[in-house]
């Protein structure tokens, strides 16, 4: 009889773990994939509501950061504000320095300018003389205000608008024509006219600007600013005035006013002013010559005054044969303006 082959029960057992390892890897395999959805879902709870917190949190920094560059603006606006005054302070101080510096120089230049006008009074008193004559009298019968006759009823103003006098004595100026105005509180009629000959209002050439209290303050606010081109000389200025305005009935002035005198001759101006402004059968001049000196000249060297004193002696010539008034300034700035 055949032998019969015996089952060995190693190979059976060995069958059955692998089947056994392979049910629980599918069983494992089938409920980690049943509970993902959940595991997911809850993930992406916990996920929105961190996004919503830290939203939240941004919206909290945006809103302290709009406040925080709000405030900061506000203070560099501040820290300006501050800037601009400190700056203007500063100005203000090295103002007041310059102005308590300029009034101790000009204690100093005035006391000069006093010397230097005594000797140039004196050299204008000897040039009158040789130019007038020796027996050159004034007239005694002008009625006169601080030696200045008011009896005018028109008056016309000959300014000299040249660099020297607009840059270092207008507001000098400015003030003695008011107070020219003021010694005449109504007139009939008024004139303003560079020393070239040139009107300060078109509107008004060749004819009288009328006196009103608006016009006189026009002409002052005008007065700032006009500057029109000048030789420097006041004859051109003057017999403009005398041959456009004179009239017999009209008792007229004319106020120059000027720091110094360019031309080439005194004599000849005084002679030119002489056949113009003639005199009448009583002696007495068509119209007066009054002139204001500003001594702008005088504060240069010596060697640069010499124009500065021939306007002097020209101006005073002029307005001792022509029933007028020579007034020499011995400051050509207006110390009114700085508060002193």
């Amino acid at each position: 009889m055949r032998k019969r082959r015996t089952v060995e029960a190693s190979s059976l057992s060995f069958l059955d773990c692998i089947c056994c390892g392979f049910g629980a890897i599918i069983l494992l395999l089938v409920l980690t994939k049943t509970a993902e959805p959940m595991i997911i879902e809850e993930n992406t709870r916990e996920l929105d509501g961190l996004v919503t917190l830290l939203r939240e949190q941004l919206n909290e920094i945006r809103g302290e950061t709009n406040v925080l560059n709000r405030e900061l603006i506000s203070r560099k606006d501040q820290l300006s504000d501050v800037k601009a005054r400190l700056a203007r302070l500063q100005g203000d101080l090295s103002f007041i320095k310059g102005q308590f510096e300029a009034s101790r120089e000009d204690s100093q230049v005035a006391s000069k300018l006093n010397e230097r006008l005594s000797r140039a009074q004196q050299s204008l008193s000897e040039e009158m003389k040789r130019l007038l004559g020796e027996n050159y009298r004034r007239k005694e019968s002008d009625s006169t205000i601080g030696g200045v006759p008011v009896d005018s009823e028109y008056i016309i103003f000959v300014i000299d608008t040249s660099g020297s006098m607009f840059n270092y004595s207008w507001d000098m100026l400015l003030t003695k024509v008011e107070e020219t105005l003021q010694v005449h509180p109504s007139v009939k009629g008024i004139q303003v006219m560079n020393d070239m000959g040139d009107f300060m209002f078109s509107r008004y050439t060749n004819r009288w600007i009328p006196d009103t209290p608006a016009r006189r303050e026009a002409i002052i606010q005008r007065l700032k600013t006009w500057t029109p081109f000048s030789n420097s000389s006041p004859v051109e200025g003057i017999t403009a005035a005398i041959r456009t305005f004179y009239a017999p009935d009209k008792k007229i002035s004319i106020y120059v006013m000027g720091d110094e005198f360019t031309g080439s001759s005194i004599s000849d101006v005084v002679r030119t002013v002489d056949r113009i402004n003639r005199e009448d059968e009583n002696g007495n001049r068509l119209v007066r010559i009054h002139a204001i000196g500003f001594p702008v000249q005088f504060a240069n060297a010596p060697r640069f005054q010499t124009t500065g004193t021939r306007f002097a002696t020209l101006m005073r010539i002029l307005c001792y044969k022509n029933g007028g008034t020579f007034v020499g300034l011995q400051n050509y700035k207006d110390d009114k303006r700085y508060g002193l």
